[in-house]
Order: C-alpha cells, then structure tokens, then sequence
C-alpha cells in the first residue's frame, strides 16, 4: 500500500516545492513593480494555493466518505450472499482501511500545500510536522492492520522472490 502513495507524496513534495519557488520569485521581483503590485500579486498565489489545498482535502474528506458506504455495502452483500460473515468481515476491514489510507494521503498533500501557502513560520512548520508525524503513524497502523506486516515485509513474503530483490 505505501508504495502506491510514493507518487501522490512526490506530487505533494513538487507543489511544495514549486510554492517555494514562487515565493522566492516574488521576492525577487525587480524593484519598478510597486509594492501594491507585489503584495497583489502575492494575494493572489497565496489564494490560489489555498483553494487548491481545499480542494484536495476535500477531494481526501469524499474519499474517505465514499469507502466507508462502498466497503459497508459490499461487506452487506458479502456477508448475505456470497462469502459467509467472518469472509466479509475481513475483506471489510480491508477495503475500508484502504480507503482511510487514501484519504489519509491526500490530506497530508493538502496539509503540506496549506503550510507553504501562508509564509511559513516555526509555529506553521512544527505544527505540519506533528501532523504529518501523527497522518504517518495512523498510516503504518492501517497498513500493518490490513496487510497484517510491515510495508518493508511485503517483498520477502511474496512468492518467487529472494528478500534482497527489488521490482
């Protein structure tokens, strides 16, 4: 499962990394551009950043929302018709924990974006770090819960594969 989140991180990391670079761009701009344009200018990135964090949370918020009702009806169908109570039950908290990891990872993406938008501060950054600390561990928990190891046990359990191996 983390291996699937590495390219939305990279994704968050690239638009942290870009809201860097236009602040040091603004920054840098020549000194003819008045400081109304400037601070205008700023206004106006610092808004954009912030509407594209919220959009993301909200996109993570949806996700989560959406796994739970479709992993609660599958588990309804399952349980029903299919596979028998206990089956169901397992692949419930599977696919439910998958949705909350997804979810999770758009949060933190926002999170990140959200921080740099604003100018960062000490107070800013810590309080993202502790976030990002905590989003972490919830997602190591869930992994460990769903896959029943750790994300760095998966390639020696896989069959047909020496330990030192890499895909």
């Amino acid at each position: 499962m983390a291996h699937r989140s590495k390219p939305l991180m990279a994704a968050a990391l690239a638009v942290a990394s870009v809201c860097i670079f236009v602040e040091a761009a603004l920054a840098a701009l020549p000194s003819e551009i008045g400081a109304g344009e400037r601070s205008a200018l700023r206004a106006g990135v610092d808004q954009a950043l912030h509407g594209i964090a919220t959009v993301i949370e909200v996109t993570g918020v949806g996700i989560i929302v959406i796994a739970a009702l479709s992993a609660s009806v599958l588990f309804l169908v399952r349980g029903f018709r299919i596979s028998g109570w206990s089956e169901a039950y397992r692949g419930y908290r599977a696919n439910l924990g998958r949705g909350i990891l997804l979810g999770l990872e758009l949060l933190v993406a926002a999170d990140i974006i959200g921080t740099v938008a604003v100018t960062p501060s000490f107070q800013s950054l810590g309080v993202l770090a502790l976030i990002v600390l905590i989003r972490t561990f919830l997602s190591f928990s869930l992994e460990v819960e769903i896959e029943g190891r750790w994300p760095w046990q998966r390639h020696a359990a896989e069959p047909g594969r020496s330990g030192g191996e890499r895909p």
